[in-house]
């Protein structure tokens, strides 16, 4: 993973530590804390995952406010927060005690879709804060977007093809279960952040 990238998750978890909490976090500074819940809670309803989205996001609501944009990048930072720790457990591994040869290349393979998957959503938080800044450029706004839409979506893919190597009961273990539980956590906080940057998109593009 190239430094940059492990340097900017590692600035992530320092300001995010209470991503996806059982438990909804209120938030403390904001001028109108319900209003902001409601917007989120509303926002969330255009996602697969309502009750997720919600608990990821509510924690920064004083952050998010009512602002569409806002509320896309802090739903790509919380998943490329998620999927860092994701890919860090999945990594370890590799080493674990009498693992099997078919086990130890799964998890290897799944490790680089996670991280190819990691370097898609950094690169989407980069273009998305970039959409701030188009100013009246129509096209390059909407370009932007475009850019981060396919890039969430590709990282998306990556994650969900974390788990085709472990297909099949010869699979079936305690390697697989424990990567299948986080994976399709981080699937699911990815996908949901997609419909929130597909849903702040298409309300530019009409």
């Amino acid at each position: 993973m190239e430094p940059k990238l492990t340097h900017l998750c590692y600035c992530l978890l320092l300001f995010l530590p209470l991503l996806c909490q059982s438990t909804i976090a209120k938030p403390s500074s904001s001028p109108n804390p319900s209003n902001s819940i409601n917007f989120i809670v509303s926002s969330c309803r255009v996602t697969r995952y309502q009750t997720l989205c919600v608990k990821c996001l509510a924690a920064f609501a004083d952050k998010i406010r009512r602002n569409e944009n806002q509320l896309a990048q802090t739903a790509l930072a919380v998943t490329l927060v998620r999927v860092q720790s994701t890919t860090i457990y999945v990594g370890k591994l590799t080493k674990a005690r009498r693992i099997k040869r078919r086990e130890y290349l799964a998890v290897k393979d799944c490790v680089e879709n996670l991280g190819d998957g990691l370097e898609m959503l950094a690169q989407s938080m980069r273009e998305l804060k970039q959409v701030g800044r188009s100013g009246r450029d129509r096209d390059e706004f909407l370009w932007r977007l475009s850019n981060v839409e396919t890039w969430v979506s590709a990282a998306l893919t990556d994650e969900t093809t974390c788990l085709d190597g472990f297909d099949g009961k010869v699979m079936d273990g305690v390697v697989k279960s424990a990567i299948r539980r986080r994976v399709v956590h981080v699937a699911r906080v990815t996908s949901n952040a997609l419909a929130l940057v597909n849903r702040f998109a298409a309300r530019h593009k009409s």
